[in-house]
């Protein structure tokens, strides 16, 4: 099965910048989309095939998550089970008879580190939620996790060691995640390749490759042997961010 992920910075910018044509040719079984940055009443576009299933904010214009699946779910959870998270729209899961499917936008921790105390707590709570779905079949999670784990994972890391998405504190609480189970399937198959999925506007950053791989897919121990291919298809335009895509047989 493939599954593609992305963080559009805008689905509505996106689709004037080749989404559509992207979507169709690369069809995918499930397309996990980030930072929507819109309400599904105001879309003017749908996908033949494609079932819809969006999280909005409620603020208009901000974070937003969204997936299109070729196959109807057993359930659909919104948020967290007890609705935590769930007024900026930042989780969606999928429940299937063989896997659960988790598409998330993960808080950036943002400039001076002001959101870093919310985005620990948040972290907390949401790796107790995927290890509780995991002990009832396995998880794919997929989503801008908004965190390069490793110095490996973007350009310059030392002058970011206190810049958000590199913090010790974020990186030790994606540690904790994986440590509880689970699998980067990139590094997974890729242990020392240097690729990256997003990059700062500013500075000719894309231009010059001077990047931070923080979009994944993580799925469970139990299925990371069936993991065929995790790409990161980095020639991809449109956003900050590039497509990311998982091969699983399932």
């Amino acid at each position: 099965m493939k599954f593609v992920s992305w963080n559009v910075n805008g689905l509505r910018a996106c689709m004037k910048k080749g989404f559509a044509e992207f979507f169709r040719e690369v069809d995918a079984d499930f397309f996990s989309i980030q930072e929507t940055k819109m309400q599904e009443n105001q879309k003017e576009f749908a996908f033949e095939g494609y079932r819809e299933y969006w999280n909005d904010a409620e603020k208009k214009g901000y974070s937003g998550t969204l997936i299109y699946a070729k196959y109807e779910p057993l359930n659909v959870i919104y948020g967290l089970p007890d609705d935590g998270y769930n007024d900026e729209g930042r989780i969606i899961t999928l429940e299937y008879n063989d896997f659960y499917l988790v598409n998330t936008y993960v808080p950036n921790s943002k400039r001076e580190l002001l959101r870093l105390d919310y985005r620990q707590v948040y972290e907390d709570r949401v790796r107790e939620y995927y290890k509780e779905l995991n002990e009832s079949k396995p998880v794919i999670l997929c989503g801008d996790l908004n965190v390069a784990h490793t110095e490996i994972d973007l350009k310059n890391p030392k002058s970011n060691k206190r810049n958000a998405g590199f913090t010790i504190e974020e990186r030790t609480k994606f540690t904790k995640l994986l440590d509880s189970g689970f699998t980067d399937t990139f590094r997974y198959l890729y242990p020392e390749v240097i690729k990256y999925s997003w990059w700062s506007y500013m500075f000719n950053a894309r231009k010059n490759n001077s990047g931070w791989r923080i979009d994944y897919f993580v799925v469970s121990n139990d299925i990371k042997a069936k993991v065929v291919e995790a790409e990161i298809l980095n020639d991809i335009m449109g956003s900050d961010h590039c497509p990311i895509v998982l091969d699983i047989e399932l």
